[in-house]
This record gives structure tokens, sequence and C-alpha cells, in this order.
């Protein structure tokens, strides 16, 4: 279980650092017409806001501080 809680910890924080740094994106198709068989789509691409990374930091290094105390 400690082994768990440390890895989440680390995955948990380098992807808040990537999040918090805005360098996570994602894309987001979005289908703006559809008439019979013909449609139209839009890709939108997004990145995740800083606040939330921030807080992925966090939770990653309590998850790490309480992984490593535990016995």
């Amino acid at each position: 279980m400690r082994i768990g809680l440390v890895l989440a910890g680390v995955i948990l924080v380098a992807l808040g650092a990537a999040g918090f740094t805005g360098n996570l994106d994602f894309t987001h198709d979005k289908q703006v017409v559809k008439i019979g068989d013909l449609s139209a789509s839009v890709k939108e691409e997004r990145s995740v806001p800083q606040w939330l990374g921030a807080i992925g930091v966090v939770a990653g290094l309590g998850l790490l501080a309480f992984g490593a105390t535990r016995k």
C-alpha cells in the first residue's frame, strides 16, 4: 500500500506540474451543424486550468508525505 501511495503521489505531482505550466492540452470535438447525412464539426484545443494543476501538485505532495511516513 505504501508504494502505491508514493507512486500515485509522483504521478499526480507530474500531471499537476504539467497542468500548472500550461503544457497539458486536450482536444474537444464539437458538432456544429448536422443536416441529414451532412455534418460539420470543430476541434477545439483546450488546456487544463492552472488552479487545477496547483491542486494536483498539492494533493500529490500530500500523498507522497503520507506514503513516506506510513509504516
